[in-house]
């Protein structure tokens, strides 16, 4: 099975050796997003609603690059410094997926790149 590569200016460029996404088959590796602003690749802002919402904007871009939607995604890895965001982050998940949701983990992790406070990677299976 081939692998293709997915890329988007509307999301960040990758800062390190990965791809956006990689798609096999049907099936599509996104690689962890954090909240930088694709234009400036700078982060957003201190205010972690702000910061989830661009990561979510940025998990967005990549999916629609790849030929789905955010709603095609079957599990979401969500890492977070700090887990008392987690209310937070589910009330933004909320504006972007519609039932039935994906599976999904929230990992409490030490640090991120760049400072960030959420970063967000996933799986997504395309429609046929």
């Amino acid at each position: 099975m081939a692998k293709s590569i997915i890329h988007t200016d509307n999301a960040p460029q990758a800062i390190g050796t990965y791809s956006q996404a990689v798609k096999a088959g049907t099936t599509v590796y996104l690689s962890g997003q954090i909240p930088l602003v694709p234009e400036t690749m700078e982060i957003i802002s201190d205010d972690f609603a702000e910061q989830a919402t661009q990561v979510f904007e940025n998990v967005k871009a990549v999916c629609e690059a790849a030929g789905g939607t955010i709603n095609d995604m079957v599990k979401v890895n969500i890492f977070l410094p700090d887990l008392s965001h987690f209310a937070t982050v589910n009330e933004i998940m909320a504006k972007y997926f519609n039932k039935p949701y994906p599976a999904r983990a929230a990992i409490g992790v030490k640090e991120l790149p760049k400072g960030s406070q959420i970063e967000i990677d996933g799986i997504m299976e395309l429609p046929e």
